[in-house]
């Protein structure tokens, strides 16, 4: 598997828009080889990480340059402090 954790800040009273935002976006529909997301929000502060996972790093680049994806992003983009911090990369059980 591949896919990314994002470091973001989003304020505390933008946290349920955030996830109704990605709610509302309903990946599993939409994007091939998507797997699974999350959201940790740390505690009470305005940190959160977000991590989704694809089936392979084909599957995550596809989505990455598909503009429909672009879209997506500047819909919960509009609901952060700043841009994400990006960490991609392969996915293993341990």
């Amino acid at each position: 598997m591949y896919g990314t954790v994002a470091r973001v800040r989003v304020k505390p009273e933008n946290r349920e828009a955030l996830l109704k935002v990605f709610e509302e976006q309903g990946y599993q529909m939409k994007v091939e080889g998507f797997v699974t997301s999350n959201v940790l929000f740390e505690n009470e502060g305005d940190v959160a990480w977000l991590f989704a996972v694809f089936e392979d790093r084909a599957s995550y680049d596809r989505n990455a340059g598909d503009p429909g994806q672009h879209e997506r992003y500047l819909e919960y983009r509009a609901l952060m402090e700043e841009d994400p911090e990006w960490h991609d990369g392969e996915i293993r059980s341990t």
